[in-house]
């Protein structure tokens, strides 16, 4: 048995030609898919009648060149399938990278999240948007306000005593707690805003505080400034954040007959009544009447300091809404700049705020006392030129430059705070020194 029967018919039995077999061997290792292909059908046979014979050497080579063409074929296609599979999952994780950092999600591997640096930095990103949300130039504004008004109820070198820094202490933590509040819900209420146009780095308006994150920081900062300001037991201290409250929320909650910010007057009013009357009056009186245990009146300094306040307030209250004149005319909020125009505002605050240095520049000048001469009229005159100088070269057609110039009027609003209780107080060094002298004076008269 030394043939291997391919077929059978009627007519006698040929055996193939060994042209014939090379022909059939090499179509075979092109790829065919096994005997059953159309790879047979160019093959010549010497006789389509009756059986066809080969040899078992010849059909032996064909069938293993067969296998091994059906594996080479399997092979090839298994690997072009394989890179497939494989570009398809390095393009799924390009994307799922790419999602990642558009989330702001680390690409880093999961096991690194225990990590003390990667803790560090996760508490550092919290810190940063937690820092955004609460708008630091208000909170450094609202300490620097309350620290200067504190310390014009100062009357001598003795009232520097613990109780006069945990007094002081008290009042600032309470007072930054309902600034918080305050800020936090105005935020709450203009997301689509800020969303749009004015402030989309703000941690709600670009997701990276939920809207039930910002109403739990803003209703828990709201409890632990009453909390503060009820346990101390100053009245003045409590009255002074409940009318911030009161006003705070009808500024920029959304209901009827309130979001006072609508109304440019109404508005402008409310951040005055806050910055420059509630913050000097109230707080004073918590020194005076209850750290200091001292009858309630007012000084000159603290009327000149609230009056003067109260034009930086005007303006801040008309400044704030210069950067932000497309977003409030979208939504409908009449702002002075949406009724006037950005220019024509910013160079009202402008021209209020160099009256404002006029009028403290005469009234130091006027003062008897030789060192709070100098340190206002030297002082004011320093911040009326550079306000001047920065105000002429701004552009106004560059919103980033105006919010910059924005953030430079806070800056002229801190440096006041600072220029304030140090005249002051010069000015009571130089009474006491006036004193010393004069007893020394008499005291050698009287030997």
């Amino acid at each position: 048995m030394d043939s291997l029967l391919l077929g059978a018919s009627s007519k006698p039995s040929l055996h193939l030609s060994c042209t014939a077999s090379f022909e059939v061997s090499n179509l075979l290792t092109k790829g065919t898919k096994g005997w059953r292909c159309d790879a047979f059908k160019g093959v010549r046979y010497p006789s389509l009648h009756g059986p066809v014979q080969v040899s078992s050497c010849r059909a032996w080579t064909i069938f293993s060149n067969c296998n091994v063409g059906k594996f080479q074929g399997y092979h090839m296609n298994h690997h072009v399938k394989g890179d497939r599979e494989k570009s398809t999952f390095n393009r799924r994780s390009d994307k799922n990278n790419l999602v990642n950092a558009a989330s702001g999600h680390s690409l880093e591997s999961e096991p690194e999240s225990g990590n003390p640096k990667s803790t560090w930095k996760s508490l550092q990103t919290a810190f940063d948007v937690f820092y955004r949300f609460s708008r630091p130039h208000t909170v450094i504004g609202t300490a620097l306000s309350i620290v200067s008004v504190s310390l014009l109820a100062v009357e001598r070198l003795s009232d520097f005593s613990p109780l006069f820094f945990t007094g002081l202490l008290e009042a600032v933590v309470a007072a930054l707690f309902m600034n918080i509040y305050i800020v936090g819900l105005n935020q709450l209420f203009d997301i689509e805003i800020d969303k749009v146009v004015n402030k989309p780095y703000l941690p709600l308006a670009s997701g990276e505080y939920s809207v039930q994150t910002g109403v739990v920081i803003v209703s828990s900062f709201a409890f632990m400034s009453f909390w503060l300001g009820w346990i101390v037991g100053s009245w003045p201290l409590f009255w002074a954040l409940f009318i911030s409250f009161v006003l705070g929320t009808a500024y920029s909650i959304n209901l009827p007959f309130l979001r006072w910010k609508r109304f440019a007057l109404v508005a402008a009013m409310c951040i005055l009544a806050v910055r420059a009357v509630i913050v000097q009056l109230a707080f004073f009186l918590h020194m005076q009447t209850f750290v200091f245990r001292r009858p309630a009146f007012f000084t000159r300094p603290l009327v000149f300091a609230t009056a003067f306040m109260s034009f930086f307030s005007v303006v801040i209250a008309l400044f704030k809404d210069i950067p932000d004149i497309d977003g409030d005319t979208i939504f409908g909020i009449r702002s002075f700049t949406v009724r006037l125009g950005q220019k024509r505002v910013f160079w009202i605050c402008v021209y209020l705020l160099e009256m404002a240095y006029a009028v403290a520049v005469l009234v130091g000048a006027a003062s008897s006392s030789y060192w709070s001469k100098l340190i206002t009229v030297l002082g004011h005159v320093i911040l009326a030129s550079i306000l001047w100088l920065r105000a002429k070269s701004i552009d106004l057609k560059s919103k980033a430059a105006i919010t910059t110039f924005y953030m430079f009027i806070w800056q002229l609003f801190y440096a006041e705070y600072l220029l304030i209780p140090l005249s002051v107080k010069a000015s009571c060094f130089d009474i006491y020194s006036i004193s010393c002298h004069q007893k020394v004076k008499t005291g050698r008269v009287l030997m």
